[in-house]
């Protein structure tokens, strides 16, 4: 196993890993931004009014991705098994 196949599945399982994640972490963002403009201009400092609104984006993001998500992550997977097979022989 040479030091470019190892920097290559590095490199594979960190994007895969940022392409899994991003939509996650763009709707959090998105509506925290959202939801603290509307507690700055209405002078509400109420904690669950960011944290709910996150809650359901990520769990929609989760429900309406999860199958994309899935299929990325298995791909992944199974191109490492076939690396595992490919050195042991």
């Amino acid at each position: 196993m040479s030091e470019n196949m190892v920097l290559g599945i590095v490199k594979d399982a960190i994007v895969t890993a940022l392409t899994v994640a991003a939509p996650f972490l763009v709707i959090a963002l998105v509506l925290g931004l959202i939801i603290s403009i509307i507690q700055a201009t209405t002078q509400i400092q109420e904690q669950t009014l960011t944290f709910v609104p996150k809650l359901i984006g990520v769990a929609v993001v989760g429900l309406l991705l999860g199958s994309w998500m899935f299929h990325k992550l298995l791909g992944f997977t199974e191109r490492i098994f076939q690396i595992i097979a490919n050195i042991t022989k």
